[in-house]
């Protein structure tokens, strides 16, 4: 991005955030800390995607400060040639302005002495709620030095808002900027699941033992070859019955000939997410209860994709696949009609919730479960409660999110088959999920994410090559 764009898009989005902070308002937003690894080093450093959203800025140690006026602060590490050396380049508060299109800069070491100025003579407060542990304190610290000034006739703000609620209205719907990002991170994301494919595939036919970080590397070579700064969460390689366990994280067990493979992975390009998963099997040939259960899952995604346009409901996807998943279980003898009735009786007491027990999907954006509310604001007042027919438990229902165009989802229906009583023994440990990322249009919705194919004759011949 060249630095008249990079001026414009974020003075854009901290304009839009100015007008909404009402007569007196301030907003805070600090940027993530640095988190110790061990004795000696920290975590590989990312910024807070608040910040970063505003200001484009991915240095550590920083704070934005933006009034209802427009006026930006930028607080930021002060330059310092020894530390440089050890740590790497520090843009500094003297280029700030010029580089980011601030107003003003100062060093963050001098946070504490001009915060209290800052927040004099304003009427609200408003700072990300429950996101930085110490925040709140530090704030009431900050008051604490207005209210010492009242007798000089200093006025102490009254009110602490929440930012979030403005904030992440405006990160649901992306911009073209971001969703341009989004459909390249997501390309990069695809060609290293293809490689985790044709890697498992090839080292079998070569009788070599294959464990699951060796698809990891896989995925990790091709996000780094990619341009990608991190993968975007800890990447999912789980062979055979490990495809059971939602969150299983790519360890050393071995990948053996006739199991399945689940990989849910994806890099971060640029602060901004993919998730991708796909279920293969690991020699290149499903056998025939794998590619019976791959279709269920594949003809779910398909309802779900269908079910996904502007103007529908968040938890229209959801239903769709759970609608084909619940008939599917019963034509598979995975679930006993006799025992469980129609469809409609499986879907109504859940008896679906043995083999799939998430929802089919989540906003996506800066974080890989981005923020957003899932109910829809102009309705929020509507309450209605159900009890839940396997816990028992009292839910309160309110209208799901309406969709609009840009809104970024995944979709990600699953089946975790462990073995139990009455299950068929030919369907057990298999676990199969099929995620593609979604932008909703106004006529249905754009999968940016099947440069990787889903379609089970497609995998077969991708791992043949």
């Amino acid at each position: 991005m060249d630095a008249s764009t990079h001026f414009r898009l974020y003075a854009e989005r901290r304009a839009r955030l100015a007008s909404q902070l009402g007569p007196g308002g301030i907003a805070i937003v600090p940027t993530a800390l640095e988190r110790p690894r061990n004795r000696d080093t920290d975590f590989l450093y990312r910024h807070d995607s608040y910040f970063y959203y505003l200001s484009g800025f991915t240095e550590p140690q920083a704070w934005l400060l933006i009034t209802a006026e427009g006026r930006t602060t930028l607080f930021c590490q002060p330059k310092d040639l020894e530390r440089e050396i050890w740590d790497g380049i520090r843009l500094g508060p003297e280029a700030a302005p010029a580089a980011l299109g601030v107003d003003e800069a100062f060093a963050v070491t001098e946070l504490d002495q001009r915060l209290p100025r800052l927040l004099e003579n304003r009427a609200v407060v408003w700072f990300p709620f429950a996101t930085h542990a110490g925040l709140e304190g530090r704030i009431d610290g900050w008051l604490q030095k207005v209210r010492a000034r009242v007798r000089y006739g200093a006025l102490c703000p009254e009110t602490q808002r929440d930012l979030c609620t403005l904030l992440d209205e405006m990160r649901l719907v992306k911009d073209a900027h971001e969703l341009d990002i989004m459909r390249r991170a997501s390309k990069i994301s695809a060609r290293a699941h293809i490689r985790a494919m044709q890697r498992s595939a090839a080292m079998l036919r070569a009788g070599q033992d294959v464990r699951e970080y060796h698809l990891d590397a896989e995925l990790l070579h091709e996000f780094r070859q990619g341009g990608s700064q991190y993968p975007a969460y800890g990447s999912i390689v789980a062979a055979g019955a490990n495809a059971c366990i939602l969150h299983y994280r790519a360890d050393a067990a071995p990948i053996r000939d006739g199991e399945l493979v689940l990989i849910d992975a994806g890099c971060e390009l640029d602060g901004y997410a993919s998730d991708i998963t796909r279920t293969f099997p690991a020699n290149g040939r499903f056998t025939g209860p794998q590619r019976a259960v791959y279709e269920l899952v594949l003809a779910s995604q398909d309802a779900a994709v269908a079910a996904t346009r502007a103007g529908a409901r968040f938890v229209d996807p959801h239903e769709a696949t759970v609608r084909v998943l619940s008939q599917g279980l019963l034509d598979l003898g995975l679930l006993d009609k006799t025992k469980v009735g129609t469809v409609d009786d499986v879907i109504a007491n859940r008896h679906y919730f043995q083999f799939y027990m998430h929802r089919t999907g989540h906003w996506l954006g800066m974080d890989v479960h981005d923020c957003g509310s899932y109910v829809e604001p102009s309705e929020v007042g509507k309450v209605s409660e159900r009890k839940d027919p396997l816990s028992g438990e009292t839910i309160k229902d309110r209208p799901s999110r309406v969709l609009r165009p840009g809104m970024v989802l995944t979709i990600e229906p699953g089946l975790y088959i462990r073995p139990a009583e009455g299950v068929p023994e030919r369907f057990w440990n298999i676990g199969i999920r099929i995620e593609d990322d979604a932008v909703v249009t106004e006529s249905g919705c754009e999968l940016i994410t099947r440069d990787v194919p889903v379609d089970p004759d497609a995998i077969e011949a991708l791992m043949r090559g």
